[in-house]
């Protein structure tokens, strides 16, 4: 699931994801980041969910995936968009 928060040339981007599914450690990784995995880790919240918030430009177009433990890579169904293999993220 994906929260955007819109500021004056901004765009705050909240990545969601249920507390245990998949299990073990997941970071967002994308072409904001140069597909760093680590970069940005889903850290648990008081909810039990896990979240990262990423701060993207406004009006802009990003292509990002997860990845997870096991080298196990998925996509954000809430994104909307797709971009190949990759979900896609507009600000």
């Amino acid at each position: 699931m994906l929260e955007r928060k819109l500021r004056k040339d901004r765009t705050e981007v909240t990545f969601i994801l249920p507390v245990d599914t998949p299990p073990g450690p997941v970071s967002v990784v994308g072409d904001f980041n140069d597909w760093q995995p680590g970069v940005h880790t889903l850290a648990h919240r008081k909810d039990g969910k896990r979240a990262v918030t990423v701060e993207l430009p406004s009006r802009s177009t990003h292509s990002f995936r997860y990845l997870a433990a096991g080298d196990y890579w998925f996509n954000d169904e809430s994104a909307g968009d797709q971009d190949g293999p990759n979900s896609r993220l507009h600000t």
